[in-house]
């Protein structure tokens, strides 16, 4: 996908940033949301559970998620899916039980003007990779796997690609530290900028052309809430 408007999305873009918006009360309300919603999704393939934010099951905290992101995000629309009735969901909350592997979360529509991701920690352990290089396509997941690069997406689903790739050698002690769970190979021409250790009661702002992963360190399993936002 050749998108437009990418000088815009480049106008908006920043350094990752963490913040501190919600009290200990509300990510409780948070986590008790998570085990009031029903699944949605259980990816077996990458072993994660993930719940979608249904708009009214606890309306204060619908208002006091979005006021507290506007504090920080300014203006912004929402661009997570939306239910059978047109209306947002507010994010994704996903269990993970093994690490995800390269990916990036910008979107699938050509003409949006993507824009920020919040990333809420709803568990004390978990680590993000963030990399220096962005990808201003639809929302893709890496690999140098042939079969994989075969797979053709269907509505909502990750393109495949092999071309985030570089000339230069990953730098193999931040390999061994954060990310054994991928192809070494994969990640040719990669530089990290950010590895966010998670704490409960942080939010982490990033730019959603930043390709990242989990770290390869997990125990047991991580809980966080995600969230996708265009201009």
């Amino acid at each position: 996908m050749n998108r437009s408007n990418v000088d815009k999305i480049k106008s908006f873009e920043s350094p990752p940033k963490l913040v501190n918006i919600f009290s200990d009360s509300e990510i409780k309300m948070i986590q008790e949301l998570y085990k009031q919603l029903p699944e949605r999704v259980f990816n077996q393939k990458q072993n994660v559970r993930k719940k979608m934010w249904v708009q009214k099951y606890n309306e204060e905290l619908d208002k006091i998620y979005i006021n507290k992101l506007k504090e920080v995000l300014g203006d912004f629309k929402m661009d997570n899916l939306k239910d059978e009735k047109d209306n947002d969901f507010y994010g994704i909350i996903h269990e993970s039980f093994s690490p995800l592997k390269l990916h990036v979360d910008s979107g699938f529509g050509k003409e949006d003007i993507i824009y920020k991701q919040a990333i809420t920690p709803l568990s004390d352990y978990g680590e993000t990779v963030i990399f220096k290089n962005k990808w201003y396509g639809k929302s893709t997941t890496f690999t140098i796997d042939e079969e994989d690069l075969k797979f053709k997406p269907g509505l909502g689903q990750n393109d495949r690609s092999n071309k985030h790739l570089g000339n230069k050698d990953f730098d193999k002690d931040m390999y061994n530290k954060y990310l054994t769970h991928i192809d070494y190979n994969n990640l040719k021409g990669l530089e990290i900028q950010y590895v966010y250790k998670w704490k409960v009661g942080e939010t982490l702002i990033i730019d959603r052309t930043h390709i990242h992963s989990s770290s390869s360190n997990i125990k047991d399993k991580k809980l966080g809430l995600t969230t996708f936002t265009k201009k």
